[in-house]
């Protein structure tokens, strides 16, 4: 469905910048018996709208889709991912007192990957999460867990039960909620007067910096700024009080700090204001950004062609969505990537959507020693590139595809 109004100020004024075509749904895994099958389709661009400030894509697919029928991603399967999350789970049973009269929820917490560093620690959680292997593997290790869409209606239903949140957390969800205003509206009625949100999400200033481009797909509805962010906040009432920076989670991740009462920091006044002063609350700074997609997307070609000419062998590591986006893109079929590897046993055995490479465990590096990997996965580069130190000490290569694309 053609979406025409902004999700947050409900603005007809969307005003397009990039269009990177009609592609399958990136988490939409294609099993070896149905190669032959069609695959749905959707268009996939990005607008800007100036009275929000928010990044957003113009076409709705239906949530189901998206997040329980193709949905394949667990956390835990990410090292560098469970260590950031323990650190923030930590730093909040310490700055916010958190104990056992305590509530923590968190909305999208897939397979418990973060609440079970509460648990630990003897704190109450409450975990949120509509995909269902996700919230079983949860529940298994004693997260407790409810396989539900988040919002206004679930909200009111869990304060009519007597609870609410001393702390909400929301990592990587307020890009994926197709009904933005419920969700924000949803979090403002569950959380105690003197409670705590915090948000991450990666930054827009980054995408449009370092052409992350391929960080673009249908389950990511938004792309956000702090601006975009504090103005959200105020339509319901809530204020963006700090925020802080991890410029090596998800190529450049922010996290907001967010509640019902007005304590603003000078960090969180200081991006708003450098925001302004660069322009990310005008389209004038998105309009290019097109131009320089294009430009990644020939580089990338150009490099993975070439090799292949002098008969050199190419897999990939990462069959995540953000590698969907970029080789459907691109147009990197079975004759430039042979096949991908991925940790997450789930996905193994299955082929990316629109080219068709198998997904392989990837010990099929050293068993096969291809000699280049295209490192679809780039925001855990150093992770996997630490992990592989065997496959590089052989001579094998790994192809960064973005900002631009280069051997590494």
């Amino acid at each position: 469905m053609k979406i025409t109004e902004c999700a947050a100020s409900g603005s007809t004024d969307l005003r397009v910048f990039l269009d990177l075509g009609v592609t399958p749904l990136a988490d939409a895994l294609v099993r070896p018996e149905d190669l032959d099958a069609p695959e749905d389709r959707f268009p996939l661009q990005v607008a800007f709208c100036p009275e929000s400030a928010l990044v957003q894509i113009t076409e709705s697919v239906p949530a189901e889709k998206l997040f329980v029928d193709n949905y394949l991603y667990f956390s835990s399967f990410s090292d560098h991912l469970l260590k950031h999350s323990r650190e923030h789970a930590l730093g909040l049973i310490e700055s916010r007192g958190l104990g056992p009269d305590s509530l923590v929820v968190e909305l999208a917490s897939n397979d418990g990957y973060l609440l079970k560093n509460f648990v630990e620690e003897g704190i109450p959680v409450l975990g949120i999460d509509p995909a269902p292997d996700q919230a079983a593997a949860a529940n298994e290790i004693g997260v407790p867990t409810l396989a539900e869409f988040f919002g206004v209606p679930l909200a009111e239903k869990l304060v009519g039960e007597g609870r609410r949140a001393d702390v909400i957390i929301a990592n990587n969800v307020m890009a994926h909620v197709p009904d933005l205003n419920s969700f924000v509206g949803g979090m403002k009625i569950l959380l105690a007067d003197d409670g705590i949100i915090t948000v991450e999400n990666p930054y827009v200033r980054d995408l449009i910096r370092h052409v992350e481009f391929d960080t673009i797909y249908h389950e990511h509805f938004y792309y956000y700024s702090c601006t975009s962010v504090h103005r959200l906040m105020r339509r319901h009432d809530m204020w963006l009080n700090h925020v802080e920076y991890f410029p090596d989670l998800h190529g450049g991740t922010l996290r907001w700090h967010i509640g019902h009462h007005q304590n603003q920091s000078e960090t969180v006044l200081g991006y708003l204001a450098e925001e302004h002063e660069a322009g990310m609350d005008t389209f004038a700074y998105y309009e290019e950004f097109g131009h320089r997609v294009e430009a990644v997307k020939t580089g990338l070609l150009d490099l993975l062609g070439g090799l292949r000419a002098e008969g050199k062998r190419i897999a990939a590591y990462g069959a995540a969505a953000k590698g969907a986006t970029l080789v459907n893109y691109v147009g990197i079929g079975t004759d430039l990537v042979e096949y991908v590897v991925d940790r997450n046993v789930h996905k193994q055995g299955l082929h990316m959507p629109g080219t068709h490479q198998p997904i392989r465990d990837v010990s099929a590096l050293l068993e096969d020693q291809p000699d280049y990997v295209l490192l679809l996965a780039w925001n855990f580069k150093n992770e996997i590139m630490a992990q592989q130190a065997e496959y590089l000490a052989r001579g094998g290569r790994f192809i960064v595809p973005v900002p631009t694309p280069e051997v590494v």
